[in-house]
């Protein structure tokens, strides 16, 4: 026999938000240089992913909004991603780049309400002096460091009289993805320098304009079953296949920085072969990431060469606002770069002898 609660018997439940949090990481070079841009432009930062959205940092040298916040620098951060409104916590920092710590200058305690294309954070963000007399600006570096919080949306309970139903994620790339490597009905082989690749026609030709017209188009061959593929490697091809088929990127944990480099210049080659936008897009992100001395000619004229704006203007920025434009000149892949693509050297040094294009901001102050 269960012996009876007294009146005094209590019971409990917690309900804990879920969360997920992410941090980026943006050095500004040549602070001096920068200042001077006047009020209300801003330098972004690459953009990033924290909880399934894209962000970036907007970063004011002389500070935005009114006259009288001018003597302060101001920091933004913007939701990237189209359409949605996202509850997050906003930390901003200033890193010490000699020891590594950082000082958090603005925290949020309780969560902001993103939307798209509005810029929440702070005009008076720092003053210029007390910045510049700070430990945290050294050899004309600065290092603001965003960490975001964000509140997860509760997953969706479809609720009846009777039942009550917890919708899972979509699982469609991963059935995609599954139905690649099994191979089931494929009715194509691609031959990439002796290995073979089944596929599906109608999968590849979804997702690539080129394949649709090879396969589609009035020209076609609809019996073709055997595709001949040149001047790509079998793992690039792979790849590409991959992303056709699950819309993202195979994992590259294995590789180290030089190795994944190359790998995104030879994806942004192939998704720019077939016109696979999004791809070329991301490989666009990653190198824009990883641009240093030693590559960014080679990079620049990569981007020239497949039309990639995004990356093209990383490139010249890196190379004018850097200090280390004699290393650049001196390097052996800006002497080919000169030899071979003459044309963009002029528009990089157009770029130099003129302002340089940034956008006007109307952000939201969050005091």
């Amino acid at each position: 026999m269960v012996a009876p609660q007294g009146p005094g018997a209590k019971t409990s439940s917690r309900c804990t938000p879920e969360t997920v949090r992410g941090t980026h990481s943006f050095e500004i070079v040549g602070y001096s240089l920068h200042k001077g841009l006047g009020i209300g432009r801003f330098i972004s930062s690459a953009t990033f992913s924290v909880g399934g959205h894209e962000w970036c940092i907007r970063y004011y040298p002389d500070g935005c909004g009114k006259e009288d916040n001018e003597e302060y620098v101001s920091v933004f951060v913007e939701l990237i991603s189209k359409g949605c409104k996202v509850r997050a916590l906003l930390d901003l920092r200033l890193v010490e780049e000699a020891s590594g710590l950082s000082m958090s200058v603005v925290s949020q305690e309780m969560p902001i309400t993103f939307q798209t294309g509005v810029p929440r954070g702070y005009q008076k963000f720092k003053g210029r002096g007390e910045l510049e007399a700070s430990p945290y600006l050294r050899d004309d570096r600065l290092v603001i460091e965003c960490k975001i919080t964000v509140l997860k949306e509760p997953r969706v309970r479809e609720t009846s009289w009777v039942y009550e139903t917890l919708v899972p994620p979509s699982d469609l790339s991963g059935n995609l993805g599954k139905l690649l490597e099994a191979q089931d009905e494929a009715d194509v082989v691609f031959n990439v320098k002796g290995e073979a690749f089944p596929a599906h026609k109608i999968i590849v030709a979804m997702r690539s304009p080129v394949f649709k017209a090879q396969f589609y188009g009035p020209m076609s061959d609809k019996s073709m079953r055997n595709v001949a593929i040149e001047d790509i490697q079998p793992a690039i091809f792979k790849a590409l296949l991959h992303f056709i088929y699950t819309d993202s990127l195979p994992s590259v944990d294995g590789l180290d920085d030089i190795d994944r480099e190359e790998m995104a210049k030879h994806l942004l080659v192939a998704a720019d072969r077939y016109a696979i936008e999004r791809m070329k897009m991301l490989c666009e992100s990653i190198l824009c990431r990883s641009i240093d001395v030693e590559s960014v000619v080679t990079t620049l004229a990569l981007a020239d060469q497949h039309h990639c704006g995004m990356l093209k203007d990383a490139c010249v920025e890196f190379i004018i606002s850097s200090d280390r434009m004699n290393d650049v000149l001196a390097s052996q892949g800006y002497v080919h770069l000169k030899q071979l693509r003459p044309a963009v050297l002029v528009d990089m040094f157009e770029k130099v002898t003129t302002s340089h294009n940034f956008y006007y901001a109307h952000p939201v102050n969050l005091t």
